[in-house]
């Protein structure tokens, strides 16, 4: 009886012992903040520490841990998605987006090598041209009607749509919807920069004033859209002898897009094409029609398990806003929610990825969800989609291999939560979100990482 009133003793201190030392860090934070905190051992089925965790906050990216799950639970590991390219009655040639958001030269699994940014394309068209395919008596046509056209999710910001991280959502989505502006000095001191695009394409004009100045410094050089047009502005300098560098540019219409790089390697092939390349989309009012074709080749993307690993451990947003759109609708969010067990409160979604400003949820949810999916008969698989203290993905320079999290980083937000394989207490599920800090972001993330350290000893 002595011994177990020890073990009792002991295990009351440890709690007490963490309550303590969390409890400091939480006040001893940088500059001010916001924060919610709450850590659940996965062994005793119990929380062991709260904070906050009934409190709405913006997670940012750690809203990919919810939609990872939707996507997981609904669609299973081993689904894939699959593009289709076909001849039309009136000879239009069409590339029929699947919501796969593969069709890159990306390597998968996660940390394979990458190829040139058309190959997945350019082995459909390869396989196309291969079977007999000439000539095209019409338009080249990237079909994204699958999914209605409602490329940015609400309180996504101009300056996100501006950016690659913010490239559009398309049911036809090729090389991550974005195209890579590559720039140099030109030859001599006095000349305008050169400059080159990959993939290829001339999908944008340029209006290029770019200066070549004197060797030493660095370049300074701005990029600039004008409104409703696919023409850019650059200006500025770069000096003589400077590294070439680049910038990865959305492109505004993904299915366009497409059809222009299909057109492009089907002539490259031979092929002779009498019309051009067009878009084609629907409004969430009309309903989905593929109409009678022709299969002329397809491809399929690899297994969920490998996409969600790319979108979980680099934090990638137009992955997953296409895995919830697979799934559905944001109200089957909901749906999950109710199953983990949390409330309605509990949550404010609008996209899947936690670009959008107005998303909010609570640590409490994700402890939620983390527990409901440890418990689900895809454990191993799912935590393999987390990035690995000091190993992979965004973590991949922070903190030690216990630790198992999703990181998040908004301009009012950071946020990490996921698993700890901790040393005294067995697996953990925790969720920190810290929102409105005054303090560097450099210093908000040493301070969460100091959290997760000690639930990992």
């Amino acid at each position: 009886m002595r011994s177990a009133f020890f073990i009792v003793l002991a295990t009351l201190s440890q709690a007490q012992t963490l309550d303590l030392r969390l409890d400091r860090l939480l006040e001893s934070g940088p500059g001010k903040y916001y924060a919610g905190v709450e850590v659940f051992s996965l062994d005793a089925k119990k929380i062991l520490y709260k904070y906050n965790e009934d409190y709405l906050l913006m997670p940012a990216s750690n809203m990919k841990v919810l939609t990872s799950a939707l996507a997981l639970l609904r669609l299973g590991p081993d689904y894939r998605f699959a593009t289709r390219l076909v001849r039309e009655p009136s000879g239009n040639i069409v590339l029929i987006g699947g919501g796969d958001p593969s069709l890159s030269g990306r390597g998968y699994p996660y940390g394979a090598d990458s190829g040139p940014p058309l190959r997945a394309l350019e082995i459909m068209v390869d396989h196309a041209v291969n079977a007999g395919l000439t000539r095209v008596d019409g338009d080249i046509v990237g079909d994204d009607r699958l999914y209605p056209w409602t490329p940015y999710p609400p309180s996504w910001t101009e300056d996100d749509m501006a950016r690659e991280y913010g490239a559009p959502v398309s049911a036809l989505t090729l090389n991550d919807n974005s195209i890579s502006l590559i720039i140099k000095p030109g030859p001599e001191e006095g000349d305008l920069a050169q400059l080159s695009f990959s993939p290829a394409l001339e999908y944008y004009a340029v209006d290029n004033r770019i200066v070549t100045v004197a060797k030493g410094g660095e370049a300074r050089v701005r990029i600039s859209k004008v409104q409703n047009t696919r023409q850019l502005l650059l200006w500025g300098t770069i000096p003589a002898g400077h590294t070439s560098f680049g910038e990865s540019l959305p492109v505004d219409d993904p299915a366009l897009f497409a059809a222009n790089a299909l057109y492009d390697l089907l002539t490259r092939r031979g092929v002779t094409i009498t019309g051009k390349a067009v878009a084609r989309h629907r409004s969430v009012h009309d309903d989905y029609d593929p109409g009678p074709s022709e299969e002329l080749a397809t491809r399929t993307s690899p297994p969920l398990i490998q996409l969600l690993q790319v979108t979980d451990k680099t934090s990638q947003n137009l992955h997953a806003e296409l895995m919830l759109r697979a799934v559905g609708h944001i109200e089957d969010m909901a749906t999950l929610f109710k199953e983990a067990g949390a409330s309605a409160g509990d949550a404010r979604v609008e996209d899947g990825s936690g670009l959008a400003r107005n998303v909010m949820i609570t640590p409490r949810l994700m402890i939620r969800i983390l527990t409901h999916l440890y418990q689900s008969k895809y454990r191993d698989q799912w935590i393999s989609l987390f990035p690995i203290g000091g190993e992979d993905g965004t973590l991949a320079h922070r903190m030690t291999s216990e630790i198992h999290a999703k990181t998040g980083t908004l301009s009012r937000a950071i946020a990490l939560s996921g698993y700890i394989e901790s040393k005294s207490r067995g697996w953990l599920a925790f969720s920190i979100i810290v929102n409105n800090y005054s303090a560097p972001p450099a210093d908000v993330r040493k301070w969460t990482d100091k959290i997760a350290i000690v639930l990992a000893e």
